[in-house]
């Protein structure tokens, strides 16, 4: 049976909506799925239009995680063939939330209702993340005898810190959209979907209404800082705004400034 299409993608203002779109599945990533969001994060990075992704989910929630169904086979059984194609998938899977991470444009997660497993280690290679008040999240891998392997262990600890992400980790249990808060995974709650998905575009628009360049950069400088320690983010943040610094757009937000006017950003 062909999976379906997990996708669909709308494009309006600077803003590319990636939209879940498996509800009777309840969203869960598949093999189309790791496939098919590396295309289309390739596909945002190289739209000059495109300056910020948000990614939302269709039907009842966000995502209920990996297709453990439909993954059963590459883990019952089998030689070392079948232990080398589950590496290749494990990899699939985690290309699949890495090229998140290494997009260019920033991207926001809107999540309603439940985000577990998969859900969570896609999350976490996202730039902003907020949810509606229903919202309950899980690094649920512990609870089904395996360990994550998807990014979660690696991005999530340095997002709300170790000591809340060792007992999440480490208990598999569920955590609310208040505790998200509180903790600093997410950044927003939301009273439901609706509001939820206002709010991202709201977002969305504030970001992309900024120099885009200007933008990509500081999230390419966050990154790098992040894995490289403090005085050699401090080293390419001088390189990078050496080149940067004298370009249209700065420019242009200096002539605002002094009009008093909104500027308009081009991305040069």
């Amino acid at each position: 049976m062909t999976e379906k299409n997990p996708f669909v993608v709308e494009k309006k203002d600077h803003i590319a909506w990636l939209i879940l779109n498996n509800p009777e599945r309840r969203n869960a990533m598949g093999l189309a799925f790791f496939n098919d969001i590396v295309d289309h994060f390739k596909d945002f990075d190289n739209d000059p239009e495109i300056r910020v992704v948000v990614i939302k989910g269709e039907g009842s929630c966000f995502s209920s995680g990996i297709d453990l169904a439909g993954l059963a086979s590459l883990v019952t059984g089998g030689g070392a063939d079948s232990r080398e194609n589950l590496r290749k998938t494990i990899l699939k899977g985690q290309e699949a939330a890495s090229c998140i991470e290494k997009c260019t444009k920033p991207v926001i997660a809107a999540v309603h209702s439940h985000c577990i497993g998969g859900g969570v280690d896609l999350l976490s290679a996202c730039d902003i993340r907020i949810a509606s008040k229903d919202a309950v999240f899980s690094v649920r891998e512990v609870r089904l005898a395996v360990i994550a392997d998807v990014g979660t262990l690696q991005r999530l600890p340095h997002i709300i810190g170790h000591g809340w992400f060792r007992e999440l980790a480490l208990t598999g249990r569920d955590f609310s959209a208040e505790e998200a808060l509180k903790m600093g995974f997410i950044t927003r709650i939301c009273e439901d979907k609706e509001a939820l998905f206002q709010e991202a575009e709201k977002l969305a628009l504030e970001i992309a209404g900024l120099a885009p360049l200007a933008v990509q950069g500081a999230k390419d400088v966050l990154i790098y800082s992040r894995d490289n320690g403090i005085y050699p983010g401090l080293q390419y943040v001088a390189q990078k705004n050496a080149a940067a610094m004298i370009s249209e757009d700065a420019l242009e937000a200096i002539a605002a400034f002094m009009e008093k006017r909104k500027p308009v950003f081009k991305g040069k």
